[in-house]
C-alpha cells in the first residue's frame, strides 16, 4: 500500500524535474482508504466521509475513492514530445481499460458525458468500473486511472462518485464472482496501455513502478 499524499507529491516532483530526455513512466500501486477531491470538486458531493480522509488534489474532476483492492495507474507522459493531445490520451486510457476488461468477458465502454469506463447495459452506460482523472503541466501528464478489482465498495456510498448523484459503482469481483490477482492484471494493463498509446516496449522498475518507453 502506498500513501496517497507521498505518491502525489512524488508525481509533482517527477513532472517538475523531468526534461525532454526523461522516459515516460506508469506507476502501478494500491492506496489505503482515501477520498480525493479534484480541482472542480464541490463540497455537496461529500455526503458522509466518516473516518476516511479527504484530500484536495490538483487533478481534474470531482471526488473519488481509492482503497485496497483497486488497481491505480499513474501516467507520467510527455505529451508534447509524443505530439499527443489530452483528448487522445484520455481516449487511449479508456480504450486500454475496455480492452483489459474484454479479456475477462466484461463488456464495457466510455461515455461521452463523464470520463471513465462503464459496464454496457442494454446499449446504455451501466455501473462505473474505472475512474479517470488527469493533470497536465508543462506539456506532461500525471495522475491517471483507477480500476475497481476486488475492494470494499461501501465507501463509494459516502460520496456522489465523480460528482454524479446515485451513480452505481461496481468491480471485477462483483461481475465475475472472483477477481484476477493484481500482478498479472497489472501486466495486462501495461500491455494494453503500450498498445493503445503507441509505445513499443515496457520495463518493470520495481514491484510497484513500471516505466513504458519508446
Amino acid at each position: 500500500m502506498a500513501d496517497y499524499e507521498k505518491v502525489w507529491h512524488a508525481m509533482q516532483r517527477f513532472t517538475g524535474q523531468r526534461d525532454e530526455n526523461t522516459p515516460d513512466e506508469v506507476w502501478l500501486l494500491q492506496h489505503p482508504p482515501v477520498f480525493t477531491q479534484g480541482q472542480a470538486g464541490k463540497a455537496e458531493h461529500l455526503l458522509a466521509t466518516g473516518d476516511i480522509p479527504v484530500i484536495q488534489v490538483d487533478r481534474g474532476g470531482q471526488v473519488t475513492y481509492h482503497g485496497p483492492g483497486q488497481l491505480v495507474a499513474y501516467l507520467l507522459i510527455d505529451l508534447k514530445r509524443r505530439k499527443m493531445g489530452v483528448r487522445e490520451l484520455i481516449t487511449g486510457i479508456e480504450q486500454s481499460i475496455v480492452a483489459l476488461l474484454a479479456r475477462y468477458a466484461i463488456a464495457a465502454s466510455p461515455r461521452k458525458d463523464a470520463p471513465g469506463v462503464y459496464l454496457d447495459s442494454a446499449g446504455q452506460p451501466g455501473a462505473k468500473i474505472a475512474q479517470l482523472g488527469l493533470r497536465v503541466r508543462r506539456g506532461c501528464s500525471f495522475h491517471g486511472l483507477s480500476l475497481n478489482v476486488d475492494m470494499d465498495m461501501e465507501p463509494f456510498q459516502r460520496v456522489n462518485p465523480c460528482g454524479h448523484v446515485g451513480m452505481e459503482v461496481t468491480s471485477i469481483a462483483l461481475q465475475l464472482g472472483t477477481a484476477p490477482a493484481m500482478q498479472p492484471l497489472s501486466e495486462q494493463l501495461i500491455d494494453e496501455l503500450v498498445d493503445q498509446l503507441g509505445y513499443n516496449g515496457g520495463q518493470f522498475l520495481s514491484d510497484d513502478v513500471t516505466a513504458i518507453y519508446e
